[in-house]
């Protein structure tokens, strides 16, 4: 009996030895070839991308790995269906991991790679795990087409997914590093966030088939590149140079989210600093406002050093939309940009302007900071929204209707800066009083207004002016000469901040120097949950 049982025992040994055996060897994915291949195109092996993304010495649990075993034998070794998933901890949260791995076949989608994917979304979705993507695919295996595009199960799936899952604030992350072409292009831009390195491609159709469809030569680089994405579409949130600058930054907004703080992994040791001293800004900033300066500037007398994570920062340039800590606390900044900028698109940008690219981008922006629930933070030093007929053109009432729409509807705390002026329109959409900020407070050389002074007496009076050439001799020359002179003292006592903090337009008139200690109050106060208020009436009479 006893030999018997030793005798179960090895076998089952031997057994558990021949399955890990068969594991390694799932493990290497394509073999040698297809890694080598990977790392000429300058990109990492999709294992060696998930070992640098999860939190050191931690373990990634794996799922699938055995998807496709013994399939597709007339195609090749489609190990663990040419991708990736599993649960490993970032920044101290679980997260659902997600790789296309393409040293197998490209990383092309076949049946059993869509099965594996939505079982690992669904894992994810009803456990609320946030999802990192790392995107390198070829897309559908056009062979097996028909058992890959159009069920219910198959690849659309995948995308409907993302949508549901989004609405539900389970956060997704989608990193490009490499190819993510036709239907696959879909699943990224679902996404809450988008980072593309270097030499990646993102488009519905490839170069050869724009050719074939519509006669049009182009590469792939002003077809679908990181640098268009970012510079031109706008579509690409964070823009890096290689696989590990995007681990890093992907490792950073992971740490943002707001389980990462009972995680206790998302304070760096020590006392936080801003990296410029706070009395710098006396220097940055002008009294009359006229001074062009870098809103990054601005920020690094605030914020904690080396924490800026900026949010597209080469599209909609007049607006700095970014990821920032102060005093550890994680927070989304909007700031006004007020030097001149100058971009792919439209060319030249005037600082302090809201264009339509960076009312856009903002928008985004504050619906992001919604979906993980960070604060915000306002800078606000804004002329208005662009005016004339190329702005209408483009749309700036529509981008900036979905500014404020955005704002309107934000449910995070807000908190508004006034540094400079505040300006039309661009009071609304940046925060203003009747935006609910929880706090707004200002800088003493702030003015408020709808437009400035010198804007609104030339106003007043070349409308008088154009009267009076009608016909209209109401008033003589010198007569409106003296009529935009008062117009002129009048806008600028009413720009005057005390004039605005006397009507309760802002809360405090607050110095400078002292706007990062400000910050650290009232972040502390906003971050407290709200009460959770319950309908009841007690007994009315009828």
């Amino acid at each position: 009996m006893a030999s018997q049982s030793t005798s179960a025992v090895e076998s089952l040994r031997d057994c558990c030895r021949e399955i890990l055996k068969e594991e390694a060897i799932l493990r290497q994915g394509g073999g040698k070839a297809g890694l080598e291949r990977q790392r000429k195109l300058g990109r990492l092996p999709a294992r060696e991308r998930i070992a640098g993304l999860i939190d050191p010495e931690t373990e990634f649990f794996e799922l699938g790995l055995w998807a496709a075993y013994g399939m597709y034998r007339e195609w090749g070794n489609i190990a663990a269906a040419g991708t990736i998933a599993g649960v490993g901890r970032i920044a101290g949260i679980p997260c659902m991991i997600i790789a296309n791995d393409a040293s197998v076949k490209a990383g092309a989608f076949f049946p059993q790679t869509c099965k594996k994917l939505l079982r690992a979304q669904r894992i994810a979705f009803e456990s609320s795990l946030p999802i990192i993507y790392l995107v390198d695919s070829a897309g559908v295996f056009l062979p097996m087409q028909d058992e890959i595009f159009p069920d219910e199960d198959d690849f659309g799936r995948i995308f409907r997914n993302n949508s549901v899952i989004s609405a539900a604030g389970v956060p997704q992350f989608a990193a490009i590093m490499g190819n993510c072409v036709a239907g696959g292009a879909y699943l990224p831009v679902l996404c809450d966030k988008i980072l593309m390195t270097e030499g990646s491609g993102l488009y519905l159709a490839g170069p050869s088939l724009v050719k074939a469809a519509i006669g049009q030569v182009v590469d792939q680089e002003e077809l679908g590149g990181a640098h268009m994405h970012a510079e031109v579409s706008g579509t690409v949130d964070f823009y890096e140079k290689d696989d590990a600058a995007c681990l890093k930054k992907l490792r950073s907004l992971v740490g943002l989210l707001p389980e990462a703080q009972k995680e206790g992994g998302a304070r760096p040791p020590g006392t936080p600093k801003p990296a410029k001293d706070p009395n710098a800004l006396y220097d940055l900033i002008s009294l009359d406002g006229q001074k062009n300066y870098d809103a990054r500037d601005l920020l690094a007398s605030i914020i904690d050093a080396k924490t800026l994570d900026e949010y597209k920062a080469d599209y909609g340039k007049t607006l700095v939309t970014a990821y920032a800590r102060i005093n550890g606390r994680p927070v989304g900044i909007v700031a006004n940009q007020r030097l001149q900028v100058r971009t792919k698109k439209e060319g030249i940008q005037m600082g302090g302007v809201i264009y339509p690219d960076s009312a856009d981008k903002a928008a985004r922006f504050v619906m992001d900071c919604n979906q993980t629930g960070l604060p915000i933070v306002f800078f606000q030093d804004v002329t208005g929204f662009m005016v004339g007929r190329d702005a209408e053109q483009s749309g700036i009432i529509r981008s900036g209707a979905k500014l404020v729409n955005a704002v309107s509807n934000s449910v995070v705390p807000k908190i508004t800066v006034v540094v400079g002026g505040s300006f039309g329109a661009g009071n609304y959409a940046l925060c203003g009083k009747a935006y609910d900020p929880r706090f707004i407070v200002a800088w003493p050389n702030a003015r408020y207004a709808v437009m400035g002074a010198a804007q609104a007496s030339d106003t007043v009076f070349s409308i008088l002016a154009r009267a009076r050439e009608r016909g209209d001799k109401k008033s003589s020359q010198e007569e409106l000469e003296q009529l935009r002179a008062k117009v002129k003292r009048s806008y600028e006592e009413q720009t005057d901040i005390r004039y605005g903090a006397a009507r309760g337009w802002v809360d405090a008139i607050i110095q400078p120097h002292e706007t990062r200690d400000v910050l650290i109050k009232l972040l502390e106060f906003v971050s407290r949950p709200m009460p959770k208020a319950r309908f009841h009436t007690g007994v009315i009479q009828v």
